[in-house]
């Protein structure tokens, strides 16, 4: 078996430091042999002959690298989202999709309550003037313990934050299209929510019904001055608008890990305001995810090797490839 990586050396490193050396005892592999994220023509070249692509989050699958990729058996995702991914054209040629186990679950919530932190005390905009040489004004700031946090969309992320922020005094208001049931956390309504938190924590996937979830109007309905932290998907704010309300003071902060630029970063525009904390988005980037999310990948090729559909397997019915390659 032949296996393309897809990660770019920095990305290697990060992800598969670790996890290369199990690979290579299982299959033949290959990497992606320049400095950058591939295009899908570049990808198509140089994975030609693989049975197998491993993807980072930057890979998009698209119909091309189907079409043109007659050994393809299939396409791991080395994360959890898939919707660059085209399974449709995926499946209509008989190639299966995976993606990764959610070990990221602790680390993006840890980082979301850290950008919480930091925009509440001011601790990046102190640190820039100190290394800048200039001794920082006493900015004023607000404690979260007795304060109010807003959580939009209640999955795994959102239930250890809830946690997290619950265990250090705050009140959590959840708003989520599924009834909540939790302890230490109140269940209402998203005009509520907005209302009424402090900070405002969307956490919902990243998908047409919540693509500018957060926009004019949703912002405005804020308290404020309040503060807006995203970790989830950049495409859930109304970039726009959240720039506006930032200028009018309606926003008084915002953190943000993931946004419209490349690789799901931060766009430059909201990130160089005065206001905001950034991250290019490292919420799952600590050794224990990168990890577990390289060893589920190298775990769905041993399957393959093994005879056995593979874990998270996101269409099995219609890898015809696979089951032609096994009866081979």
């Amino acid at each position: 078996m032949r296996v393309f990586v897809t990660h770019n050396p920095e990305d290697q490193e990060a992800y598969f430091g670790r996890s290369l050396p199990r690979l290579e005892s299982l299959a033949e592999v290959v990497l992606n042999p320049t400095d950058h994220d591939l295009s899908t023509a570049e990808l198509i070249d140089a994975s030609a002959g693989c049975h197998v692509v491993i993807a980072h989050r930057s890979t998009p699958g698209e119909p091309a690298l189907f079409d043109q990729s007659p050994d393809l058996l299939a396409m791991f995702r080395c994360a959890i989202d898939v919707s660059t991914i085209d399974i449709a054209a995926a499946s209509a040629s008989g190639v299966l999709v995976a993606n990764a186990g959610k070990s990221f679950i602790a680390s993006t919530a840890e980082l979301a309550l850290g950008l919480a932190l930091d925009v509440a005390r001011n601790v990046s905009a102190s640190t820039v003037d100190y290394r800048a040489g200039i001794e920082p004004g006493q900015r004023p700031g607000w404690q979260l313990r007795g304060s109010t946090a807003g959580i939009i969309g209640f999955g795994d992320i959102g239930r250890y934050l809830a946690d997290l922020l619950h265990a250090i005094g705050m009140r959590v208001l959840v708003h989520d299209l599924a009834p909540v049931d939790a302890a230490g956390v109140e269940s209402t309504d998203l005009a509520t929510l907005l209302a009424e938190s402090d900070v405002v924590f969307p956490l919902v996937p990243g998908s047409p019904a919540t693509t500018h979830l957060l926009g004019a109007d949703e912002l405005a309905a804020m308290r404020p001055g309040a503060a807006l932290v995203n970790v989830s998907r950049g495409e859930v704010l109304d970039e726009d608008a959240v720039l506006a309300a930032l200028e009018s003071g309606q926003l008084g902060a915002l953190g943000l890990d993931v946004g419209q630029a490349a690789d799901q970063r931060p766009s430059p525009a909201l990130a160089q305001h005065p206001h905001v904390v950034a991250t290019p988005h490292l919420g799952g980037l600590t050794p224990a995810n990168a990890d577990a999310q390289a060893a589920s990948s190298v775990d769905q090729v041993e399957g393959i090797l093994a005879g056995t559909m593979p874990p998270r397997s996101l269409n099995p019915d219609d890898a015809t490839r696979l089951r032609a390659w096994w009866d081979r």
